[in-house]
């Protein structure tokens, strides 16, 4: 079974914590504050208060199979880039850190963290999604353009089988999973199966295509800009060359 270590218990990492502490307890906790180890002492395997800046007492702690570790010490940037850098040193393979920033992110890959996290920008990037759309119920970036998300039928496709509405060649979606806007459960799908008004349709695909399905206008790129803008003085010039003949 796999071991996890969370070392400062920032918002993150209590959020972590907890979710993580109900599948298992082999979890090593370290915190200077007492008040928060005695929080989470009875869902951890062990807790620890120590000044997690003191490099021997980090090694003596730790035990030697730790697969992850989370860091997450809110705004203190040296305590997470000197606890990132002695995990890396310690052979910890994943590691899991909190930033507040671009630059910060970049210097704590440098110096070793696997994934680096900043809460606002990936809440954000949930969340604005479902302001701009009526039809998107969940979004989830899950790497690089690729997204998840659930998307209500559009009234353009009521009544017709996935196979007729043919979304991957239309759209550049695949559907993974059908479920009803009043049901929390997904159901298996056939052929036949016609699509309803209240169907929510779990997606994969890239954040544009599935923007453009849910009906998310898309602002065009400075490429796209700069296409259009090309195109327009040509023709100008075509019809202004006729026009002199």
């Amino acid at each position: 079974m796999r071991q996890y270590a969370f070392i400062g218990l920032g918002p993150l990492a209590m959020s972590m914590l907890e979710r993580i502490s109900q599948v298992t307890d082999e979890i090593v906790v370290i915190d200077k504050d007492p008040a928060l180890i005695d929080r989470v002492k009875e869902l951890v395997k062990t807790a620890y208060v120590a000044d997690v800046l003191d490099e021997e007492a980090l090694k003596k702690i730790l035990p030697e199979s730790i697969d992850v570790a989370v860091v997450d010490f809110s705004t203190d940037v040296e305590a997470a880039l000197l606890v990132t850098h002695r995990l890396k040193k310690l052979g910890v393979h994943e590691i899991i850190v909190k930033a507040e920033s671009d630059e910060v992110s970049e210097i704590l890959k440098v110096v070793g963290a696997t994934r680096v996290i900043n809460a606002d920008r990936e809440a954000a990037a949930r969340i604005v999604p479902l302001v701009l759309s009526t039809t998107l119920y969940n979004f989830v970036p899950i790497g690089g353009d690729l997204v998840m998300a659930e998307v209500l039928v559009p009234e353009s496709l009521a009544g017709k089988t996935l196979v007729e509405a043919d979304l991957r060649r239309k759209f550049g979606v695949n559907v993974v999973a059908i479920r009803s806007e009043n049901s929390t459960t997904y159901r298996n799908f056939d052929r036949d199966y016609r699509l309803v008004g209240n169907d929510l349709l779990l997606v994969a695909g890239s954040e544009g295509d599935v923007f453009s399905f849910s009906g998310i206008p898309l602002k065009p790129t400075n490429k796209q800009k700069t296409s259009s803008i090309t195109t327009l003085l040509k023709n100008t010039l075509k019809v202004g060359g006729n026009a002199n003949d």
